[in-house]
């Protein structure tokens, strides 16, 4: 119940945020066409100035450019709002003049710049002035520079980092899972710097329209002052001068951060904590240095007319600094000293033992179900899965790890489930001492019993009682029994997960066999390929339950093209076309015909030209209304097949094989797709129908 609430609530917060940001985004374009009063004007000046505060202390406070990554969309919606706050107050401005009640700009035109009168005037400017400068030639042109630059490196180095992950894979360095989160973290620190670049580009533009504005607030107030208002010149010029100096300090300070925070998220590419952190440990490496500025300081102390009294207190902080630095490496050897002797006295705790691998595969059963294993009442389980063993080897060509029986008595007591690596990927239920009845159509008569489903296919069956067993086989039913239905059951299981079981110990120990009356075969191909390349290939072929039995034209294949590239989706197709033979006889008829569903050119074109690499391989990168077509044909012609009775086949060119199976994969996983190159010349080919999409 707490984690429904949680999850209530987390789905709350994020509607909730949602629904803020839409709201303030619209309220933003508002603000561009309908005027305001000046006390919300303030309101949201002040909001920009604190929105401006905290961008730059996140900036500040984050170890890694990517952990604000949202900056870029923050620099353009920030710009946005500031522009629009111009465009209010110049409204406003223009149209109160003097009778102006925004309290922030009148702050701003007075007590910032420290005078009043014309000298406040003059003042204000060239404040504004400088700021501007500052913000447009020092900090917006060396930001816009490092981030060019920035974005430019880390594209050209991407290639290489990515080629490094794939080195630490296929050593066995890292994880499948490690290696695409670092690729797609890779991926997101180029879009972060890439975007940043152009958002650069915001605070140039930002900087120049407040210049355009101020210019045009001061000549639009004197024409509204003077023409319209009938207000001297010199009550014009202060009024509205006035003003214009406040609006473009309230404006262009919010800017200034913004853009002082741009300058440091594109400079912090090398860092390991906060910035902080970073200058607290840098500064601190070295105590001498300290000494020579603390010296240099009481120097110039010294020289006539220079104030002693701020140097010399200055030069003895200095040097207090420098001594604490230098005596920090005593202060830590006496602390790591008395911690050793304090953990002297302390037994040493006893030694944990290394952790245990998961199962590679385990079956795990209620206590009800015991007797089935149980070599005192038959253990008929047992039999049959090492039956499943024998014929999984002969069938897909890989040794599956012996299978672990436990029981479990957190599962019901008639109940199973298969575990790959420790985690559930199938479960069902037995009733001991009945039969399940399966309807494969055609039957004569009903045979009552309770209704079920079969755990291996989800097909619609029903418990039996014993005595009707006979009665159920002549009526046409497929009557299976206990041991029989998880073996099934396990049977499919493992076919589905083949891939995942076959890990590179276990290849490892498939070319070692085979080294024996083939060396020249695996010498060959492991001077090309890594082992975790040879794994990739293999896992591929498994992955659409194709036998890797036989090994030696795999691997004298993949040995052949790998010379020429070592992409794994190009030597699977390879390795696919080298045993096209074993691969059609599991489809075609007694006379070798092969009956398939063809696609529509311009549709199979489409899909190669969808074609994307991501980290975990070549995807069919169609737009969502494309795709969702794509997907109601597939399963429309497969419908049809299916109601003939043949097996839907998917025929299509090499290119557009591996991307017409990866999209399917989701919708019609049992689709089996060959390509052209696939069919040997002796199989006849017969199209049932074409896919295609309006």
């Amino acid at each position: 119940m707490a984690d429904v609430q949680q999850m209530l609530r987390n789905v709350f917060i994020t509607q909730r945020s949602d629904v803020l940001v839409a709201i303030g985004v619209i309220v933003v374009v508002m603000m561009l066409v309908i005027p305001m009063p000046a006390v919300l004007l303030d309101t949201l000046m002040a909001l920009n100035l604190v929105i401006s505060l905290l961008t730059i202390l996140i900036v500040l406070s984050v170890r890694r450019a990517l952990e604000f990554s949202v900056f870029p969309t923050l620099l353009l919606v920030l710009t946005v709002f500031g522009l629009a706050l111009n465009v209010s107050s110049t409204r406003l401005i223009l149209t109160q003049g003097s009778g102006f009640q925004g309290r922030l700009i009148r702050a701003f035109s007075t007590f910032v710049v420290g005078s009043a009168g014309a000298e406040g005037l003059v003042v204000g400017f060239i404040i504004f002035i400088i700021i501007i400068a500052v913000q447009f030639i020092v900090i917006t042109k060396g930001a816009t520079r490092v981030a060019e630059v920035a974005a430019r490196f880390t594209l050209d180095a991407l290639p290489g980092k990515q080629m490094a992950i794939e080195a630490e894979y296929n050593s066995g360095a890292i994880t499948e899972e490690e290696a695409a989160r670092k690729k797609a973290e890779l991926q997101r620190e180029a879009d972060f710097y890439g975007a940043m670049d152009g958002a650069s580009k915001f605070v140039s533009g930002n900087v120049k329209v407040g210049l355009l504005i101020t210019f045009i607030n001061v000549l639009g107030g004197m024409i509204v002052g003077m023409a319209i208002h009938g207000e001297p010149l010199d009550v014009a010029l202060r009024t509205y001068i006035s003003l214009t100096i406040g609006d473009g300090l309230v404006s262009q300070f919010p800017a200034l951060l913004v853009s002082t925070a741009t300058g440091l998220i594109v400079t912090r590419a090398i860092s390991d904590g906060t910035f902080g952190q970073d200058v607290s440990s840098q500064f601190s490496q070295e105590g001498r240095i300290y000494w020579m500025a603390a010296g240099f300081l009481v120097f110039l102390s010294l020289l006539p007319g220079f104030p002693w009294y701020v140097l010399v207190p200055m030069a003895g902080l200095l040097a207090f600094v420098g001594f604490r630095l230098a005596q920090r490496p005593v202060r830590e050897a006496e602390a790591a000293a008395a911690e050793a002797a304090a953990a002297r006295p302390v037994p040493q705790q006893p030694e944990i033992s290394p952790v245990v691998p998961l199962d590679p595969i385990a079956l795990e059963i209620g206590y009800a179900l015991i007797p089935l294993v149980d070599r005192e009442q038959g253990a008929e389980l047992l039999e049959r899965i090492t039956r499943i063993r024998k014929e999984t080897a002969l069938e897909l060509g890989i040794v599956i790890p012996r299978i672990r029986i436990v029981d479990n008595m957190r599962l019901e007591p008639s109940e199973y489930c298969v575990k790959i690596k420790g985690v559930e990927v199938g479960r069902g239920r037995i009733k001991m001492g009945a039969y399940l009845c399966i309807n494969p159509g055609g039957v004569t008569e009903e045979i009552p019993g309770e209704e079920t489903r079969d755990p291996a296919f989800g097909l619609p069956a029903r418990w039996i009682k014993e005595e009707d067993r006979d009665r159920a086989e002549r009526a046409g039913y497929t009557v299976v029994d206990p041991p029989s239905i998880i073996a099934t059951h396990l049977t499919e299981i493992i076919k589905q997960h083949a891939a995942e079981l076959l890990g590179r110990q276990e290849v490892q120990s498939m070319l070692n066999a085979l080294r024996e009356d083939y060396p020249a075969v695996v010498d060959d191909v492991q001077e090309v390929l890594t082992l975790g390349e040879i794994q990739k290939v293999l896992q591929g072929l498994l992955r659409e339950q194709v036998s890797i039995r036989n090994l030696v034209s795999i691997l004298e294949t993949i040995a052949d093209y790998a010379r020429m590239t070592k992409d794994v989706t190009f030597l699977i197709e390879k390795a696919r076309q080298a045993i096209a033979r074993q691969i059609c006889a599991q489809y075609t008829d007694e006379h070798r015909v092969l009956r398939v569903l063809t696609l529509d050119p311009a549709l199979e074109q489409m899909i190669i030209d969808a074609r994307v690499e991501t980290a975990g391989g070549i995807v069919a990168a169609l737009e969502p209304g494309v795709y969702r077509k794509w997907i109601n044909a597939v399963m429309n012609a497969v419908r049809q097949v299916q109601e003939q009775g043949y097996l839907p086949i998917v025929l299509c060119q090499e290119a557009a094989r591996p991307l017409v199976k990866q999209s399917t994969l989701r919708d019609v996983p049992d689709l089996v797709v060959l390509s052209v190159p696939e069919i040997p010349s002796e199989v006849r080919v017969e199209a049932l129908g074409e896919i295609r999409i309006d």
